[in-house]
């Protein structure tokens, strides 16, 4: 097994672990997360590596938080509850959150290495910390960070 497939090995692997348990909804988000693999693996015809199975992940888990949000709005908690808990399982695969701190250290080391300044410095800033980032903490509030640090 090649180095880039432990992820999706990983996720197989627990898939039938699921499927051994009897584990119902874990084995559904499991099989939807492989099933947005397979997705893009024959959209793309690419085969899946551990970097853009990470962009995947975090995709499907930004979609639910934003579905989660939509759902508790819309007084629909008990489709809410489905939706965090399947956040849950997928972030079981993503590699641990950084936090705050963390996330500023990097921004900061990577501001220093850009000689833009102001919002012009944005989407250089954003390029270089996002690969460092990604399936590690949450984008949005990212870019939030970044646009504070910037305006300031």
């Amino acid at each position: 097994m090649s180095e880039s497939e432990r992820l999706v090995a990983r996720i197989k692997a627990s898939m039938k672990e699921a499927m051994k348990a009897r584990a119902k909804e874990r084995l559904a988000t499991i099989r939807l997360i492989l099933a947005d693999f397979k997705r893009v693996e024959v959209d793309e015809r690419i085969e899946i590596d551990d970097a853009r199975a990470l962009l995947i992940l975090d995709k499907m888990v930004k979609q639910r938080r934003d579905s989660a949000t939509q759902f508790q709005d819309a007084g629909r908690d008990e489709l809410a509850a489905i939706e965090v808990a399947e956040i849950a399982i997928i972030q079981e695969f993503l590699p641990k959150q950084l936090s705050e701190d963390e996330i500023i250290a990097m921004i900061d080391d990577a501001l220093s290495a850009i000689e833009v300044k102001g919002m012009a410095a944005m989407g250089a800033l954003m390029g270089a910390i996002k690969p460092k980032l990604q399936g590690r903490a949450d984008m949005g509030a990212v870019s939030k960070i970044v646009k504070a640090k910037l305006t300031a």
